[in-house]
């Protein structure tokens, strides 16, 4: 049936292994995307949205190598939403509201007209190891499929285990089976693996809703886009979602069913996402609050099935909707589907190297919940590595890896490969300490140049970045070497209540200052003027304006992060003995010897490895 050895085989269709696939098939890899039910490939399990704080960012990375997820949450966006707007442009995080049917539509059409890329439906239920090297995998019909890699992508579905209220069942989503096979096969061959539980709320029907009661929340009116190509548009017409809120009297009713939680009785034993708590973990752990907010997300532009986000929650059914009918605007509510929260296996990710390789079996990737992390967005972000660097193994090139001052993407598998991670990874801007060169604006510049080399981000992505590139710069120089009379700046200054100047200055210098905006500049003819005459879009004026009003603090965390970089090219022997040095601490060796890092930089990142371990080191290796 399957003659022919792939040069990938990703085993799963959610968001990682979407991305993994589409990345290995637009690299030229013959690759085979293996999945449950094809019918659900790149479903939203969850939130029908994309991106957000921090994880905004990480979709307009993808996009910028030339993945898919910024294209398909433009195409199927209901929404858009620029978040933290009133802070400074390293927290802007881009977010969409998005259609969930047609998001998992447009992946599929998407993956289905990419070449290279076949499709096969069967579970997947072992692997086929040779040497310490997988060649290929197993179906639960027994059918073996040789390859030269393969990236397990089995989200929530490795022995997933459902609960609601006092009843449990396999599976791997509501209305899916759970995969079984690999978990027990890994764990023979010396991986250690965990439990980690994740949760969503009830769907409900619109239709039963008064949202005269509760608080629109309308889209950005003037919307942005995630895909840097012009083959999206920004949206034109735009759905509102709605907010409510939680009272004592929802959190009493809820109380009275925690003897029957499964989070309080024993039953759910593993860690759930902290920053993403469920409705009863919530009232439990913040007593003295009153109420919590609860957005009203519709699911797409026609369906009335609506989203209740921030009532994630495992408790019985009747609990359920007896607490929801007593929030406001939800007081004649239908219920679609119950909440639930589903239990699963992952492998703790201190087990891969910064490819998302595995150490133990050679040519085998990991990337999404497998490695511990929650949230679509960070799951496509490993995914789309995985089938890259899948993709160089299979044709015998060199791996590819992000550092943590490349991308958000760098930050995210550093840590969880460096640190590890006993509760679902999340993203967001605070764990990226050069979150003022990882903008949102500028995934491109950043990591398009790079999408090129790998073949995987088109010549077309690459001269519209150039394009937009120089354009900026050319617009920087303009402000740089143009000058203002105080007779045409004071008005503008004036009524900013700005103080005035006294002879000719450069706009540049104007325009540095911290009240000072582009809408302010545009009231001098000459920068109007020159926005015209070189047809500047909105991208290019806020790239330019991002490089003067920051220039200090750009500047500052590039100097940062070429020190700190120093370190990365001091490299460790793969076979470096720690336990020969004694006047490390033990915690340290322990530490080290288990995570085995490629380069002095990682290794001082570990947690219990001090700063003093690292001088110690550089020590003994001579440095």
């Amino acid at each position: 049936m399957f003659n022919e050895v792939y040069d990938v085989i990703v085993v799963g269709a959610g968001h990682a292994g979407s991305e993994a696939a589409a990345a290995a098939a637009n690299m030229g890899s013959k690759t085979l995307l293996v999945t449950m039910n094809l019918q659900n490939i790149a479903q939203m399990s969850c939130n029908p949205a994309m991106g957000g704080i921090a994880k905004g960012q990480i979709v307009r990375e993808i996009d910028a190598l030339g993945g898919y997820s910024g294209i398909v949450s433009d195409t199927s966006a209901i929404q858009f939403k620029m978040l933290n707007k009133s802070k400074g442009p390293a927290m802007w995080s881009p977010r969409v509201q998005s259609d969930r049917m047609r998001f998992a539509e447009d992946w599929r059409l998407m993956l289905e007209a990419t070449p290279n890329l076949d499709f096969y439906q069967e579970m997947v239920s072992g692997l086929l190891i040779e040497n310490h090297k997988v060649v290929g995998v197993k179906t639960s019909l027994g059918v073996e499929i040789k390859a030269k890699s393969v990236v397990l992508t089995n989200g929530t579905f490795l022995n997933g285990l459902i609960h609601i209220g006092d009843k449990n069942f396999g599976g791997g989503r509501a209305g899916e089976k759970a995969a079984t096979g690999i978990t027990e096969q890994l764990v023979s061959l010396g991986f250690d693996s965990g439990r980690m539980k994740t949760g969503t709320p009830p769907r409900v029907d619109g239709r039963s809703l008064d949202y005269s009661k509760m608080i629109e929340q309308p889209g950005d009116e003037n919307p942005e886009k995630f895909s840097y190509l012009d083959v999206t548009k920004p949206l034109q017409n735009q759905r509102s979602c709605h907010m409510t809120y939680t009272s004592e009297l929802v959190h009493d009713l809820l109380r009275e069913g925690f003897d029957r939680s499964p989070m309080f009785n024993g039953r759910i034993k593993s860690l759930g996402p902290r920053y993403c708590p469920s409705i009863e973990d919530k009232i439990n752990r913040f007593a003295d609050k009153d109420r919590h907010q609860l957005f009203v997300e519709p699911e797409g532009w026609n369906t009335c099935e609506v989203y209740v986000n921030g009532f994630s929650t495992s408790l019985p059914e009747d609990v359920q909707f007896k607490a929801l009918r007593s929030v406001v605007g939800f007081e004649n509510v239908k219920f679609f589907r119950p909440g639930y929260a589903i239990e699963y296996d992952y492998f703790p990710p201190t087990q891969l190297k910064h490819t998302l390789e595995t150490k133990l079996i050679e040519g085998l990737y990991f990337a999404g919940q497998i490695n511990g992390t929650t949230g679509y967005e960070e799951a496509a972000s490993q995914g789309l590595m995985a089938g890259i660097n899948a993709s160089l193994k299979a044709h015998e090139k060199d791996a590819f890896t992000l550092k943590r001052d490349e991308a958000y993407i760098g930050v995210l598998i550093d840590d969880l490969i460096t640190k590890g991670t006993e509760e679902p990874y999340r993203m967001f801007t605070s764990r990226a300490e050069y979150r003022t060169l990882l903008r949102q604006d500028n995934a491109d510049l950043r990591l398009t140049p790079k999408g090129f080399e790998l073949g995987l981000a088109s010549e077309k992505r690459l001269r519209r970045m150039e394009e937009k590139h120089d354009a900026a710069e050319k617009f920087v120089e303009f402000f740089a070497q143009t000058s203002v009379k105080p007779e045409d700046a004071n008005p503008v200054l004036e009524a900013k209540e700005s103080s005035l100047i006294k002879q000719s200055d450069k706009m540049f210098k104007i325009f540095s200052r911290p009240n000072i905006t582009i809408d302010d500049m545009r009231n001098f003819s000459l920068v109007e003027d020159y926005i015209k005459d070189n047809d500047l879009d909105n991208e290019i004026i806020e790239q330019a304006e991002i490089q003067i009003k920051y220039a200090g603090y750009i500047s500052k965390e590039k100097n940062n992060a070429d020190k700190l970089s120093r370190l990365e090219y001091v490299k460790i022997p793969s076979d470096f003995d720690y336990s020969q040095i004694k006047s490390m601490s033990f915690e340290a060796r322990e530490k080290l010897r288990k995570i085995q890092p490629t380069t002095v930089s990682q290794a001082s990142r570990i947690s219990g490895v001090s700063p003093n371990d690292i001088s110690v080191l550089l020590v003994y290796m001579g440095r």
